[in-house]
């Protein structure tokens, strides 16, 4: 028997388009001489759907969808992810599950059991666990179907409900397939591997997994799927971030023409790159947007920014807009001319001075005897985040944050200002990821001016400013950031690696200060374990400060 595994992006909701790219997939691998194509999970209408599976005419539609693929599955059967109803009297209206097709008829439905309630993960919400499993046959092959449950760590299984597969393997299969939606962080392609990995070993089977490719709003899925042969030897891995379709031949329960293949490890810098120039262009595409609007200032997080935006959008859809204050230095406004020059994208220069002294002499009775201070500073941001807004607004342009989450972790940044956007590209990447993706955008050339990476950072809204003024070496502050946001550790043992204990409980405190402006900002693109948004759900007015 021959498989053929797609790892296809969809567009949440977009059924049209879905189902259009699913049975074209179909066909393609028709073509190619497979008798079984598998889909993605929930790839019908996308995942994740969210409260659109609170809507009736939602899931009506998916079926709908359904039964057009199924009208398509003549002389080649397929395995597709959609949500369906629970018909039973108890329990949630809908379980996450897969249709396997043949003949243009639903020959059989497998639910899935193990439902992820963790991180950007909320399925328990919607979904009632499976409780009953049982193998698929089709032309004298006995497949072990499973969701996801794969990847899955026991230890985040909230129902204790066992895994599929120790069910389904009392019933001998031949080979298991997984259909996962499996988000990217730049730690979790390695983690996946490893599992399925010992999957295979575990049940002593092939194994094929089937992710999808392409980016969600805030989440990003990477692709990456991938066979495994029964002692659990990686056989192939299909790209990663790019649409792709792979057919294998299954004889006598072996995966025939592959041998045994060492994975070529992908740096992490990389990944982040590609998952950020993916997150863009989806964000548009799926939006119905093109272009693309971002204050340059000169400085490393905006040059990365527009850099990663003339890629994914094309430098003609990207407009920088400079916007030099009284405190800007001759340099920094260099520094942004030169990085427009080499990518040709449109740029403005609207300086703010002439709007900050209008602020500024308009509050002067209010403010008389108060020295300069923050508010000054945060008046001239948010001069800033009014011109880019008037861009936005004017031209149709969609505003791209490029506050990065070393500033947003400690809320080094100004609301309504600096923090203002649609989507937060660089959110999720630390300041230090920041001058290695610099370089890593460098690597063929100079693209980021040398100047920029190699000068002090700085806000430039008052004489002299660095932003080590107010907060610890980046090094450092990430370094502590990294235990306290990804690790989830105490500050004790954070104090107990070595790290000053004044300093460690000044920077946890300003963390979660910060609640209440990260709850008013744009969606962050995820490219790390544990990014701020649906993932880190915090509240504003905790006193626990770890």
């Amino acid at each position: 028997m021959k498989i053929a595994l797609a790892q296809l992006n969809y567009h949440i909701g977009n059924f049209e388009s879905n189902t259009k790219k699913i049975i074209e997939h179909i066909a393609l691998a028709k073509a190619k001489g497979a008798d079984l194509v598998v889909f993605a999970e929930l790839a019908v209408c996308g995942y994740p759907p969210r409260d659109f599976l609170e809507f009736e005419e939602f899931i009506s539609l998916c079926e709908d969808a359904a039964k057009q693929i199924a009208g398509h599955c003549q002389g080649i059967a397929c395995i597709v992810g959609l949500p369906v109803k629970n018909e039973q009297a108890a329990g949630k209206d809908l379980y996450n599950a897969a249709y396997f097709i043949a003949d243009g008829q639903v020959k059989a439905v497998t639910r899935k059991a193990l439902l992820p309630n963790y991180d950007v993960f909320d399925e328990y919400r919607y979904f009632e666990p499976a409780t009953q499993f049982s193998c698929i046959d089709f032309k004298g092959t006995r497949i072990a179907l499973t969701i996801c449950e794969d990847l899955w760590n026991i230890n985040n299984n909230p129902l204790y409900v066992s895994n599929p597969m120790d069910v389904l393997i009392n019933e001998s299969p031949d080979i298991m397939i997984n259909i996962a939606a499996s988000p990217f962080s730049y730690q979790h392609d390695d983690e996946r591997r490893a599992v399925l990995s010992d999957n295979a070993k575990k049940y002593n089977l092939p194994l094929l997994y089937v992710n999808q490719v392409g980016a969600q709003t805030e989440i990003i899925f990477d692709g990456g799927s991938m066979v495994f042969d029964s002692k659990g030897n990686l056989l192939h891995e299909m790209p990663y971030f790019k649409e792709h379709l792979s057919v294998y031949q299954l004889l006598d329960n072996k995966i025939q023409g592959f041998s045994p293949e060492e994975h070529q490890p992908v740096p992490d810098i990389a990944q982040i790159h590609d998952a950020l120039i993916l997150g863009i262009k989806d964000y548009f595409s799926k939006s119905g947007f093109s272009k693309a609007v971002l204050g340059l200032s000169g400085g490393i997080d905006s040059a990365i920014v527009c850099a990663l935006a003339c890629r994914a959008l094309g430098p003609e859809n990207v407009m920088a807009v400079l916007m030099p204050s009284k405190y800007s230095s001759d340099h920094s406004i260099k520094d942004a001319l030169d990085l427009v020059e080499h990518f040709g994208c449109k740029h403005e220069i609207i300086p703010i001075a002439e709007a900050a002294d209008a602020f500024d002499s308009m509050m002067s009775k209010a403010f008389t005897g108060l020295s300069f201070n923050l508010t000054e500073e945060n008046i001239q941001a948010r001069s800033r985040g009014i011109v880019v807004m008037a861009m936005s607004n004017k031209f149709g342009y969609i505003l791209l944050n490029t506050s990065n989450k070393s500033e947003c972790a400690v809320g080094y940044g100004t609301l309504y200002g600096d923090m203002c956007g649609a989507i937060g590209v660089i959110g999720d990447v630390y300041k230090t990821q920041i001058y290695e993706l610099a370089h890593y955008i460098n690597k063929d050339g100079e693209v980021i001016p040398e100047n920029t990476i190699v000068k002090p950072p700085s806000a430039e809204l008052r004489p002299g400013q660095k932003d080590s003024d107010s907060l610890p070496d980046y090094d450092t502050l990430d370094a502590i950031l990294y235990q306290f946001i990804e690790l989830k550790k105490s500050s004790a043992a954070i104090i107990a690696l070595g790290y000053d204990e004044a300093l460690v409980r000044r920077i946890i405190k300003m963390v979660n200060a910060a609640e209440f402006k990260r709850y008013q900002t744009p969606p962050i693109l995820r490219v790390s374990p544990k990014a701020f948004g649906m993932g880190r759900r915090m509240p504003i007015v905790g006193k626990y400060l770890a």
